[in-house]
């Protein structure tokens, strides 16, 4: 069997149509088929490889971390200095109070430990979030999901969490729903799966102020927009509101597993009691996997990569807007939705992209646009020539 057949015979599917590419290597925005196929990623494993593939200094930690020590012991127990480096440099950088970093595995979980947080701080059971926003898949971050197509997505698993409300991202009227018996409003600063759509002015100042008359505790999902992608360290600095709890991944392991949700001190010592280990797990906050993110974060840092995350988006932007079949760019730095309009035309522009070396993707609650999410380390010269393939796929569109 070839390693094709292989992995549809023994890995799980999520679909029943992968793309199948073979990956022999990856390095800075590209990465190559066995072939010798070159693909320019233009979704960094969905906003994951910020500084790029194969980076040299993240390749390093790891080697270094791996021979010091990898697991000895379930998180929260033993100083690790990859964990207790990392998280200091996360609370500098992130605005007072978010001081106090809980570890774990993915973004999943990153929410489900922010859910749990909220709930056992207020002491209540009230939960809501946005229509089209996605922020995991597991039982209590689906329950945190509404799609356009009503249950689709969720009827299947249920009965999922009660007690679970949503409102309309942008809606100042929705807001008014908010009351003293929700526990937490869950959101995504700029709504990545609904298609990148960025806050109303003042819309996330007006939630904020909302949840501070009722209590309830503002969680902002950065998973996909933290570490530089909207053209700030963290989307809640580009937009001006610090939320009570923020999760964060993707980007947050350079490359390797690993999520955080992050609160004051005071709120975070909440799970120390009524019970004790109200929150555990095994491999949250690996040093392997904290050495990797500290060292990506060093990186951006050293290299002043959110300097130019807005530069590099808006020159993306003015090459492909008046592009044939383009109808609307959306973006927040270089988290970009490009709309087609038509999901006929986008599966057609995915299959030509394949075919032309291009590595992008659409998104779940819009299957009209592209997605277009590089790694910050991308060079001008990169996205012009990324942007002559484009041109030339959406040129080409009903060739297919």
């Amino acid at each position: 069997m070839t390693l094709r057949q292989q992995f549809l015979a023994h890995i799980g599917q999520t679909s029943p149509e992968p793309l199948l590419l073979e990956v022999e290597r990856a390095e800075g925005v590209f990465f190559y088929t066995p072939q010798g196929k070159r693909y320019y990623d233009l979704i960094s494993g969905v906003s994951v490889n910020n500084v790029g593939h194969a980076n040299p200094a993240v390749i390093s930690a790891v080697q270094m971390q791996a021979a010091d020590y990898m697991h000895v012991m379930v998180y929260g127990e033993l100083v690790e200095r990859p964990q207790v480096q990392y998280a200091k440099l996360i609370s500098e950088l992130l605005p007072d109070p978010l001081d106090s970093v809980y570890f774990v595995n993915s973004g999943s979980e990153a929410v489900e430990g922010a859910l749990k947080l909220a709930k056992r701080y207020t002491g209540r059971h009230k939960m809501m979030s946005m229509h089209c926003a996605y922020h995991g898949s597991n039982h209590g971050s689906l329950s945190m999901m509404a799609s356009p197509e009503g249950d689709t997505w969720k009827a299947p698993f249920q009965p999922l969490l009660p007690n679970v409300e949503y409102l309309w991202f942008n809606n100042f009227d929705d807001i008014n729903r908010i009351d003293e018996e929700t526990a937490c409003v869950l959101v995504e600063p700029v709504q990545g799966e609904a298609g990148v759509i960025p806050p109303k002015e003042g819309y996330l100042q007006a939630l904020r102020r909302r949840c501070d008359e009722t209590g309830t505790m503002l969680i902002f999902d950065e998973i996909q927009t933290g570490l530089g992608r909207t053209g700030a360290m963290f989307a809640m600095q580009k937009y001006g509101v610090t939320p009570d709890i923020v999760c964060l991944a993707k980007a947050f392991g350079g490359g390797m597993p690993l999520g955080a949700f992050i609160s004051s001190k005071e709120i975070m010592d909440s799970l120390q009691s009524n019970p004790v280990l109200g929150h555990i797990t095994t491999f949250g906050g690996h040093p392997v996997c904290c050495a990797a993110g500290l060292a990506a974060l060093q990186y951006n840092i050293d290299n002043h990569l959110v300097d130019n995350v807005e530069e590099k988006g808006k020159r993306y932007e003015e090459a492909l807007k008046n592009a044939p079949h383009v109808q609307e760019i959306r973006r927040s730095g270089l988290l970009m939705a490009v709309e087609l309009g038509s999901s006929d035309k986008l599966f057609k522009i995915m299959s030509l992209f394949k075919e032309n070396g291009i590595m992008s993707d659409w998104f779940l609650f819009c299957d009209t646009a592209f997605r277009i999410s590089p790694p910050l380390t991308i060079s001008e010269e990169e996205i012009d020539d990324s942007c002559r393939i484009i041109l030339r796929c959406l040129e080409n569109i009903y060739e297919q």
